[in-house]
């Protein structure tokens, strides 16, 4: 379990600025799935995920997701932004539960959570097939 109970920015980017969370409900418990333990560093609880007793500066941050980047062969800059856009949109993907999703990112609506960070991926579905077969129709 991930307990978000604070907001760290770089707004100079240099050191980290240590900030409550926008909203009440920012604050919040995230499940993680068993197999992701490993791959985390052990700490104490308030300590940050990564960092331990501080936060990470902009410079470590940036080199952490560069060394990411390379790892899995992505091309394109990773930022932080980015990240939660992808697994805020795979939420959904695999959900299709806007509440699920939107307690995941700690909005206080689904209107923020759809506009800001649900992407849809494929433009082109196909929504004949579903809306004939939930009505009974032939798409011929």
């Amino acid at each position: 379990m991930i307990h978000i109970v604070r907001s760290v920015t770089h707004p100079t980017r240099n050191q980290p600025h240590i900030k409550q969370t926008k909203t009440e409900l920012s604050r919040r418990d995230i499940e993680l799935a068993a197999g992701i333990l490993n791959h985390l560093p052990e700490g104490r609880d308030d300590d940050f995920l990564f960092g331990g007793d501080a936060p990470l500066s902009y410079t470590q941050l940036r080199r952490m997701l560069n060394r990411i980047r390379k790892d899995i062969g992505f091309e394109e800059t990773i930022v932080p932004q980015r990240f939660r856009t992808t697994v805020l949109t795979d939420i959904y993907d695999t959900t299709k539960d806007i509440k699920k999703t939107q307690a995941a990112a700690g909005h206080t609506t689904a209107a923020m959570t759809l506009k800001h960070y649900v992407k849809g991926r494929n433009p082109n579905l196909n929504t004949a097939e579903p809306v004939s077969a939930r009505y009974g129709l032939s798409n011929a």
